[in-house]
Order: structure tokens, then sequence, then C-alpha cells
């Protein structure tokens, strides 16, 4: 069985193949009948011809779209506007697709969700799913050529990481754990102790917030790319976010050009020049107060208020990296009131050394800190138990830092789709189950 993608990519002319894929659709001509197949492998489909007069013109009367065939034929030039096109010997039908529910094109978004599992077979899901695979393998190619090793922390877990008691409770007998044990928000702390003894490391997998909320930047599950640095502070932190984006942003560009000019042509207003400004350009960095001044002089009337100490909402976030910097903005040193208790606290008294990396129409793409690596400090602000946290401050404590990304948002930016739920395969978000 031969790849689409390699016959359209190494165009054998005069090669007899075998092909495996799902009919898109059909037409129908007074000397012949062309199909067009898809495997999956490519955001291109081939098309097959079959002749008037052999036996695989008669096998196509029947056929409709959603069947899955397997095709052998010759790879000829096309008289069309591929290069290459197969001309059929063979054709079987190895599964029907009677009643099949994406007949025709130009289905909406909201339409595919409803059919989850037989979405990824659009050219849609077709170009997210691979654009997402694509940003997966930089994201490891980034760290490893970095020296950073790769974590599988805990999913299941009896810490609340970020302390906003958003956990989903793992139900299995009140004895089996001996404690209350939840689904992880974060592999965070575990890979604190990891960076304390191999220098870099970075989890990527599966995390799990229960949090109240329904809308298009949220999931209920999700996964998160947490890099941890020993001997680092913030600025060495929001240098490697900024190196990060840039890498992983170029990658998708250079080896997803088909799926990027199809997302390009059927969903305004994204652009690949979006993406090249996000690989490319200078992302600009502020303090958080310098962030309120900014928003209090800005001509905009916001919905939430813009006073010290507040949190900066979506809305927010927007404005600060579209409309006034046009571009990705980092936002440093947050009021210490309501931050998680790992955030190193500042000189002055007031913030942390936090730090948030903000980009045009998503808002909020990473955030990260130093961690409190001194030991009176951090057990001042300690309220659960973690004593095995705080013995990783006596014995041989050092500086260190990291950042958590949402790899679905990060992927929901890279690929235009304005809700989140359509950069998985199925969502898991409140009050939505699918398959």
């Amino acid at each position: 069985m031969c790849p689409i993608k390699k016959i359209l990519d190494l165009q054998q002319v005069g090669s007899t193949v075998e092909v495996c894929g799902w009919l898109r659709t059909k037409r129908t001509s007074k000397n012949c009948a062309f199909l067009i197949i898809n495997d999956g492998s490519c955001q291109d489909s081939l098309q097959v011809v079959c002749a008037k007069d052999s036996d695989c013109h008669q096998m196509t009367q029947g056929l409709v779209t959603g069947v899955s065939l397997r095709v052998t034929g010759t790879i000829e030039r096309s008289r069309g506007e591929q290069t290459v096109e197969l001309l059929a010997i063979a054709i079987e039908v190895v599964g029907k697709a009677d009643g099949y529910p994406l007949q025709k094109k130009g289905h909406t978004l909201e339409f595919l969700r409803e059919q989850a599992h037989l979405r990824p077979r659009s050219n849609t899901f077709g170009a997210v799913f691979r654009i997402k695979h694509t940003a997966a393998l930089a994201t490891h190619d980034f760290f490893a050529g970095r020296g950073f090793y790769w974590l599988q922390t805990p999913i299941i877990t009896a810490n609340d990481c970020e302390g906003a008691g958003e956990l989903f409770e793992v139900q299995r007998g009140a004895d089996f754990f001996g404690k209350r044990s939840y689904l992880t928000v974060s592999g965070q702390l575990q890979a604190e102790a990891a960076a304390l003894a191999l220098g870099k490391v970075y989890t990527f997998g599966p995390t799990f917030r229960a949090e109240n909320s329904n809308t298009t930047r949220h999931l209920a599950e999700f996964w998160m790319i947490e890099p941890e640095v020993a001997f680092a502070d913030l600025n060495d932190i929001c240098l490697l976010a900024e190196e990060f984006i840039k890498f992983v942003t170029a990658k998708v560009i250079s080896e997803c050009v088909a799926e990027l000019g199809f997302l390009e042509k059927f969903y305004r207003p994204f652009s690949i020049a979006t993406l090249e400004k996000l690989a490319t350009c200078e992302y600009r960095r502020i303090t958080y107060r310098e962030a309120i001044n900014l928003l209090q002089r800005a001509s905009v009337k916001f919905d939430f208020p813009t006073t010290w100490g507040v949190n900066l909402q979506t809305e927010h976030e927007k404005y600060l990296a579209g409309q006034l910097f046009d571009g990705p903005v980092i936002v440093t040193d947050y009021p210490k009131k309501g931050r998680p208790f790992y955030m190193r606290d500042n000189d002055d008294g007031e913030t942390v050394a936090a730090m948030d990396l903000l980009i045009p129409q998503i808002g909020e793409l990473l955030g990260g800190s130093q961690r409190e690596e001194r030991y009176d400090v951090l057990k001042e602000k300690i309220t659960d138990n973690l004593d095995w946290y705080l013995e990783l401050r006596k014995f041989g404590t050092a500086p260190h830092a990291g950042w958590g990304l949402g790899f679905e948002r990060f992927v929901q930016y890279l690929t235009g789709m304005e809700n989140i739920r359509d950069a998985v395969l199925s969502a898991r978000a409140r009050q939505l189950l699918a398959f």
C-alpha cells in the first residue's frame, strides 16, 4: 500500500501502486469516471481515473461519499490541476457508507462537533490534527536540542498545585490511597524535584481542571507543556518562552504548507502572515504595574476594572497584545495577593516574580514564575501538607523557574480555530463529553 503523500511527492509516473483511502467525491464524464480519495497522509487528495470501457468504471456506479476503497492503478501525468493521477486497474470496496452524514461540502464547525467521531475525515480537521502532530514533535525537538529531559509526572495526585480547588476527585473507595486523591492540574511540583537533580526537565502530558466555565478557551482535559530549569530566574524563562513559541511556530510554517494554506483560504481572519510574525517579531516586555497604567489610559471601555491588584481579564490581555502592541507581550511581576504559594516574592514586598505571555486574539498563552527557593519564606506560605516540597529547600536549594503552556490553546492559535474544542480529537468540557 502506497500513501497518497508519497505518490504526490515522488511523482513516479508509470509505476503501479495500491492505494487505500476514503472517497471524497465522484463525478462522471462522457468517457470516464473520476474518484477523489484521501487517506489522511496529507492535505491533498488523489484523483483516480476510471476509463469508461474498463471493469473499474462499472464498480463506480454505486459508490457514495465516505466508502473506503482499495485501488490498484498506474500513476500518470494529470491533465487537471494535480501533477499526477491514478489510472485505475482494479477497485475494491472495503467498507460501505450508506447514510454517511458528511456527504456534502461546507459543513459548519458546530455541525462537525456533533459528528466528532467522523470529523477527522474532513479537510479542516485533517489539517488541524496534522498541524497539532507537527507542533508536538517540534516541542520535543526544541527541548531535546537544549538539553532538557522529558518527565512523565503523576496523573493521580493528592496535591492542588494551583491552590484554586478546581480538581476532579478520584473515587474508588476511601481506603485505596489512604487519602483523598485527584486528577492532576499540573506536574510542576514534581518537575521541580526533578529539575533540582537533572538541571533542565519538561513535562508534556494530560492535565485536568474542573473550572466552572463554558468558554471557547477552556477545556476540562488538556495537555500541558511545563519546563522547569534549575539555577534560572524570571528573565531566563521569559527568554525560554519566546524561543519556544518561535521555534514551534516556524516548524509548523515550514512543514505544514498545504494545511495552513487550506485554513487560510477557508477560515478568516486566520492568515499565515500572523504566524510568520509570531515566529520572527520582537516580544515586548512590561511589568504588571505598567500594564495597569496602559489600560487605565486606554480609550477602550472595559467591562472589568483596571485598578492595581485586579487580575488581568481576557479583554485586557487581548487589548495589550492585539490593539496596543500588535504582537506578543510578556507581562511580569504581578501582585503578590492571590498568587500561588510557590511564586518567589520580589524585594518590593508587593509583587512576585511571575510572568504571562500574551498574544493577539487569544490573550494569555502561557504563564510561569521563578519559584520560591528560600526555606523560611516558603514555609510561611504553604498551607497544605507538602513536607517533601519544603525539603527541596533544605537540601541543596537553588534558584529555579518554569512555565506552563496549554498545548491545545497554542494549537488553537496555530490553526485559527475560534473554539478550543476544535483543537482536540474529542472535547471534554463543562457539560460536554463527546465520544
